[in-house]
């Protein structure tokens, strides 16, 4: 299915790329990223790039395509190759590294690894529509520690980093890269995205009771008394489960993850959970909804140059 979705002409040929971003991102025409305005002319000819835009606006008059003031800005990579990578990205449960990317696009390693960034960039939310959970809904909560392991590590291996997931049952998730795992980085935290209604589950750590009193409830299942399950309720199964993807997904295709760019994998992980085949969202339906956070973003490649990857296939 996913090499059928490959021939799809957007990722053939840049200039029907161009139109299907269009449609996504202008459902209701151009739209100036200078000014905002919606008059303006298109601009056609041999003397003009394809998709060119001129704002009408006598205090604007400035020219745009639909990748100004978006990720795709001023890349010299075919649009059409910049979706294929996006594809490709939200098709693979557990991420695909950069070399294999690179391979499949034709496009060098160094040129890959950017665009990757780049991509993760857009997955990233900038302000959340409002906390998770609510009036009989239970979320939960846990940390797990992201790092490589220090077999056949002939140099010092570097701390692990903590990331801290807040899953809604049924619902989505969401995961932060925190310094230490404490009630002064927490509480903020779960103060901020769960909402005041919800029943939050954890495991036995102690740091989960003085940090969930104001909450409508809080469960806890005995981890270090072997205790996983109590009551087919008290459990935390599902964030539990949303981790073992994230790990076998750093582990077994990125290898390795610094801890500048742990924000950028964690968004990439939530974001295909959140969009996932089980809340009935197929591979190109998530790639349509990823291509619309990449305006008003801009990550330059000295920004994502220090502390580079290594990826392994």
């Amino acid at each position: 299915m996913a090499d059928n979705h490959l021939q799809n002409p957007i990722f053939q040929d840049a200039d029907l790329a161009r139109q299907w971003l269009e449609a996504r991102i202008w459902p209701k025409g151009p739209v100036c990223p200078h000014c905002g305005s919606f008059n303006a002319t298109k601009l056609e000819g041999k003397a003009h790039r394809p998709g060119l835009y001129q704002c009408n606006e006598p205090e604007c008059r400035e020219q745009y395509t639909v990748t100004v003031g978006t990720l795709f800005e001023r890349s010299k990579i075919p649009l059409n190759k910049w979706l294929m990578a996006l594809y490709l990205l939200m098709a693979s449960k557990k991420g695909m590294s950069a070399l294999q990317m690179s391979r499949m696009l034709g496009i060098s390693y160094k040129s890959t690894w950017f665009v990757m960034h780049r991509l993760r960039e857009a997955l990233r939310e900038g302000k959340f529509s409002g906390p998770i959970g609510g009036d009989n809904k239970v979320v939960e909560a846990d940390e797990t520690y992201v790092g490589g392991k220090a077999i056949n590590r002939k140099n010092k291996v570097p701390a692990k980093e903590a990331a801290f997931a807040l899953v809604e049952r049924d619902g989505k998730v969401r995961t932060f890269h925190v310094p230490k795992v404490n009630a002064k980085t927490l509480k903020p935290i779960v103060d901020a995205q769960i909402h005041r209604d919800s029943y939050v589950m954890t495991d036995d750590a102690t740091v989960y009771p003085s940090i969930l009193k104001e909450f409508k409830g809080h469960g806890s299942v005995n981890h270090s008394a072997q205790e996983y399950v109590r009551g087919m309720f008290w459990h935390i199964n599902t964030v539990e489960n949303y981790f073992s993807i994230l790990k076998r997904g750093i582990t077994g295709t990125y290898h390795h993850v610094s801890q500048q760019h742990l924000k950028r994998y964690l968004a990439e992980f939530d974001f295909r959970y959140n969009e996932r085949k089980n809340l009935g969202v197929t591979d190109m339906e998530r790639t349509e909804k990823a291509a619309k956070g990449i305006v008003g973003k801009r990550l330059t490649y000295r920004r994502t140059r220090q502390h580079k990857e290594a990826e392994a296939v």
